[in-house]
């Protein structure tokens, strides 16, 4: 198995054990909350930003644009998550 697909399949098994945090929460507290529609949400943004960084860790040769390249996507990550979650920016798309 080559390196590229190791990494891919690293990604795909983080980012599912990742959602089952949540899915095993709801069984044990009422405090977690999550809908079919906040788990679609969180999987695609989770998956589009690992299959992004994979796809910038492939293309970008020089190490030093690809960690920048890559710092910037998580960081839109973070930026959307808290969006979603709490509204700081306090678009439409806002939770609160």
């Amino acid at each position: 198995m080559k390196t590229q697909d190791k990494r891919l399949t690293g990604i795909i098994i983080f980012v599912s054990l990742l959602l089952f945090v949540p899915l095993i929460a709801m069984q044990f507290t009422k405090d977690v909350s999550w809908t079919l529609n906040d788990f679609l949400i969180a999987g695609v943004l989770l998956y589009g930003t690992g299959f992004i960084v994979e796809l910038i860790i492939r293309k970008v040769k020089s190490k030093h644009n690809r960690l920048l390249l890559s710092l910037l996507v998580l960081v839109v990550l973070f930026l959307i998550w808290l969006e979603i979650a709490v509204g700081i920016f306090g678009t439409p798309f806002a939770g609160s």
